[in-house]
């Protein structure tokens, strides 16, 4: 199958913002070697249904799915982007964010194009809302991605920056080779993925940071276009029924999803059926995409935030987009001293030794190795 590829563009961390391109110079030439999806069904006639996330779409003979990547061709349903990163790079494991996963350390990271939801605050719109035609790519067979992951000293693969379910073909193959071979894969989605593909994906995952983006369906609904029980269904099964490290990440947006109830409502879920020993961070908006006209989220806005989680029992918050504020350092939940101190991704201390506070012995909760 031949596409054709035009611009090669710069892209942003989803996270932090910080602008980046790949640092691969040799690009693939324009064919893209698609791979027949796990998670689908015929209908009638040529017709698919793809079983992969709660979109649940039906695909005509030629169309293409609303995560724009999966085709029809003739009854059979393809990732067009397997094999293809449009971003690759190395990044601090810290800026997934994952603050209790091998502090320090090194994840080798990837993207594709194209993501299952159509959230208007996007940093990465220009590769998540685009298809495997609008943007270039590099051939990067799953044995390559390893290959480089450990030539670089990462001891992670990242599956990031845009939705790393689409490609779920593409990391699925990459994970499961870079566990026989000792290297740890992780993992930022939004979580919107139906439970089998999940389920199947968690058994090579060490850890996943899901963007839980809100707690209102109408926010989900208008804003992102999806919707928040599947993905709350999502939370449970990574942290209560496969076991995997989990991390939260709540964008916090001026007038839309800032509010001390809506805040108070989601902590006291996930204490209730996470508990409270998963970490959240709660991250500072900046304006851009669709909601450019909206205002920077007040830092008292995140610092009441992070109150509320307190108050909540939540354990381990954090605030992001926040250079130099406290809240980036991890402190005993025993003790109350600072374990880890941190600037920006850079960790300037660590105290956190086999797993326990060096002070008070307290265990603090992740993976340390």
């Amino acid at each position: 199958m031949k596409i054709k590829r035009r611009d090669f563009l710069k892209i942003s961390c989803s996270t932090c913002g910080y602008l980046f391109a790949s640092n691969l110079t040799v690009f693939a030439e324009d064919i893209t070697e698609a791979k027949e999806a796990i998670y689908y069904e015929h209908t009638s006639g040529l017709n698919v249904q793809c079983r992969h996330c709660p979109h649940q779409c039906v695909i005509a003979n030629k169309k293409r799915g609303f995560c724009r990547i999966k085709e029809n061709q003739n009854g059979k349903l393809y990732n067009l982007v397997y094999g293809q990163p449009c971003a690759v790079h190395v990044d601090p494991i810290e800026k997934k964010p994952l603050f209790h996963v091998m502090p320090g350390s090194k994840s080798f990271s990837i993207a594709t194009v194209g993501c299952n939801l159509r959230c208007k605050f996007c940093q990465n719109w220009q590769i998540s809302q685009a298809t495997p035609e609008q943007i270039k790519s590099v051939h990067m067979p799953p044995d390559e991605v390893l290959r480089r992951a450990k030539q670089t000293g990462s001891l992670s693969i990242a599956y990031t920056y845009t939705e790393p379910t689409i490609f779920y073909e593409y990391t699925l193959d990459i994970a499961k080779i870079a566990c026989a071979q000792g290297v740890k894969n992780v993992m930022h989605s939004n979580g919107f993925l139906n439970p089998a593909p999940l389920r199947n994906l968690c058994k090579y995952m060490t850890a996943i940071n899901v963007d839980l983006k809100g707690f209102d369906q109408n926010y989900y609904q208008d804003i992102c276009a999806g919707n928040l029980k599947n993905v709350l269904d999502s939370l449970v099964i990574i942290k209560r029924e496969m076991g995997v490290w989990l991390e939260l990440t709540n964008l916090i947006i001026p007038t839309l999803n800032d509010t001390p109830d809506e805040i108070r409502k989601m902590c006291q879920w996930i204490k209730t059926n996470l508990g409270d020993e998963v970490p959240i961070h709660f991250s500072r908006f900046h304006p851009t995409y669709k909601l450019a006209t909206l205002p920077p989220t007040p830092v008292s806005t995140l610092e009441t935030a992070k109150d509320i989680a307190g108050e909540a029992g939540l354990k381990y918050v954090y605030l992001g987009n926040l250079p130099g504020h406290s809240a980036e350092n991890s402190y005993c939940p025993n003790c109350h001293k600072v374990v880890i101190r941190r600037s920006g991704y850079t960790i300037l201390e660590n105290d956190v030794l086999n797993g326990k506070c060096k002070y008070c012995n307290y265990k603090i909760a992740g993976v340390w190795t």
